[in-house]
């Protein structure tokens, strides 16, 4: 027994010996994390799915922490409004159409549909994601372009952005407008060279001072963006540099601007440069899909989700937040 231990002992200390160099020097040529992978890795939280990394999954924790229970006003919101937008639609004549009728866009923008996720201080419906799933689940039930429309402002859009990371004021003029219908926000990720790989994006801003007021000339080319035919508000994901070092609160890297189709607080004298074009028509679907584009647009700094201070922390943004358009709504 002796022996045995010591030459277990012995092993132990070899292959201490051994491996110890190895990952040092495994060490010193692995390149450094990047700025970008750090803010991936530091992002979000760790739930059950730790727990399938230990081999210790059990069925009852999930079932004890993720209650999937409506509250009375979210079921009465999927048996009686949600009822009712599913009768409204027909599917043939939508595909025929390709756009939902009048009525249906009405209908949708003033029953809160597009504000499900938005908190009741700001208008919203203030539901939980378990009820924003089997509204939009109903819903694409009975026709897909309907089932996009509702999902893409409670998932994609600018509205958790803006709950999570806005300024008071963006809070305050954007929320209840979003909540209510007043705008129609779309979400500018996608590019030709990248699709929706936000770390490969091309797309620039570059800061810069005009007429006094402290901006950024941004260039972009988004393609395949839901709802931008129809926007009034565009949620815009680019990369920011800072060459003449004016910044004075955050830093250069990937920022998430909201921009505006027509003047208001942030942009007093709009944004002529930013172009809304050609509707794609994915598969035929009948759900609105286009491009959003600009050439050295010139965009105050006030329109930063966040302000200036939140410059470069578009990675977080995307990373905690536009998860939720892939882990509740493209399932439901």
């Amino acid at each position: 027994m002796r022996s045995l231990i010591l030459r277990a002992s012995k092993d132990k200390i070899g292959s201490r010996t051994f491996i110890r160099p190895v990952y040092n020097l495994a060490k010193s040529v692995m390149p450094k994390i990047s700025d970008t992978e750090r803010a991936a890795l530091d992002s979000g939280t760790v739930a059950f799915d730790g727990d399938l990394f230990t081999g210790d999954v059990s069925l009852k924790k999930i079932v004890d922490k993720y209650k999937a229970v409506l509250t009375p006003e979210e079921e009465s919101f999927l048996n009686n409004e949600t009822e009712v937008l599913c009768e409204m639609l027909d599917s043939h004549q939508i595909d025929r159409d390709q756009n939902l009728p009048p009525k249906v866009w009405q209908y949708i923008r003033e029953n809160k549909f597009m504000g499900l996720v938005i908190p009741k201080s700001f208008g919203g419906k203030g539901f939980s994601g378990h009820a924003h799933a089997k509204i939009v689940e109903k819903i694409a039930g009975r026709n897909g372009a309907a089932a996009v429309t509702v999902m893409v402002p409670n998932s994609l859009g600018p509205g958790e952005l803006l709950h999570h990371y806005g300024t008071p004021e963006q809070k305050a003029y954007y929320l209840p407008r979003l909540a209510h219908g007043i705008d129609i926000p779309c979400f500018g990720l996608t590019g030709p060279p990248n699709g929706s790989d936000a770390a490969s994006m091309r797309d620039e801003g570059i800061v810069c001072v005009e007429n006094g007021v402290l901006g950024m000339r941004i260039t972009c080319n988004k393609r395949y963006i839901t709802l931008a035919p129809v926007a009034t508000v565009v949620g815009l994901a680019f990369r920011l540099s800072d060459p003449n070092k004016l910044l004075t609160k955050g830093k250069e890297g990937i920022t998430v601007a909201l921009l505006p189709t027509e003047k208001n607080q942030f942009a007093p004298n709009g944004l002529p440069g930013l172009k809304i074009g050609n509707r794609h028509d994915p598969l035929g679907a009948a759900f609105m899909n286009g491009t959003v584009q600009s050439e050295s647009m010139f965009v105050p700094m006030s329109c930063v989700i966040g302000g200036e201070e939140r410059t470069g922390f578009g990675w977080n943004m995307l990373m905690e937040c536009l998860g939720e358009g892939r882990g509740i709504s493209l399932p439901a």
